[in-house]
């Protein structure tokens, strides 16, 4: 049976988590470089360009940082929740199989393709980046500013049931108006395939399991 929504709370787990990537962004010198777009940039004559958050982000990746957000997404959610598969099997959930590989990746996959885990680890930071977080940071209004647990549950969102559905979404419409728990909450709708509760689907969006943590339980623990 489908977990309640007023079982869906933050946890220990989930708060180390969010933790543990707020100190890798300072570790890596993310925030630091963040810290310094925040100043306005002078232009010609008397106008200035003022740094959006959206803007602070993309500079960051184009300097080879990471967002805590994406590394969240990647290790707590996508990884666990999708599993390592490093030879191309076919998938056969979607109404038409599709070669899939990694963590889940169907791009460009074929019958017989191999990866390392290394390789994989790599495959799956670039397209979350540029495929995902990025395409909802300049998509969803207020996303940006957003809590990062709320922008890494939103990203393994997207990467499960696409960024375009993401975008239209309750959670999406709730992140524009800061309602975080709302939004947060939100997500819990996308449980299911050709319209039946799947139950790994409803774990994953909702407080997760014994080892994997949910998308909402992070999604809560990051708020304040």
């Amino acid at each position: 049976m489908p977990l309640p929504i007023s079982k869906i709370k933050a946890t220990l787990r989930g708060r180390n988590a969010v933790a543990a990537a707020i100190v890798f962004a300072g570790a890596s010198g993310y925030s630091a470089y963040v810290a310094q777009q925040h100043a306005t940039v002078p232009a010609p004559a008397v106008h200035q360009m003022v740094v959006t958050p959206a803007m602070e982000i993309h500079r960051a990746i184009d300097k080879g940082y990471i967002p805590p957000a994406v590394k969240l997404a990647v290790e707590q959610l996508i990884g666990p929740w999708e599993g390592l598969r490093t030879t191309a099997y076919l998938d056969r959930l979607p109404k038409v199989p599709v070669w899939t590989v990694c963590y889940g990746d169907t791009l460009g996959v074929k019958k017989g393709m191999k990866f390392t885990p290394e390789q994989c680890r790599d495959k799956l930071i670039q397209r979350v980046l540029y495929d995902y977080y990025l395409p909802l940071v300049d998509g969803v209004p207020g996303f940006a500013e957003a809590p990062i647990s709320l922008q890494a549950a939103m990203t393994s969102g997207a990467y499960n049931y696409g960024v375009a559905r993401q975008k239209k979404s309750k959670a999406a419409e709730f992140v524009g108006k800061r309602q975080y728990k709302e939004a947060c909450i939100a997500q819990t709708a996308f449980n299911r395939a050709g319209g039946i509760v799947l139950e790994g689907l409803d774990k994953r969006r909702k407080m997760g399991d014994a080892h994997r943590i949910g998308e909402a339980e992070l999604c809560i623990s990051g708020l304040n």
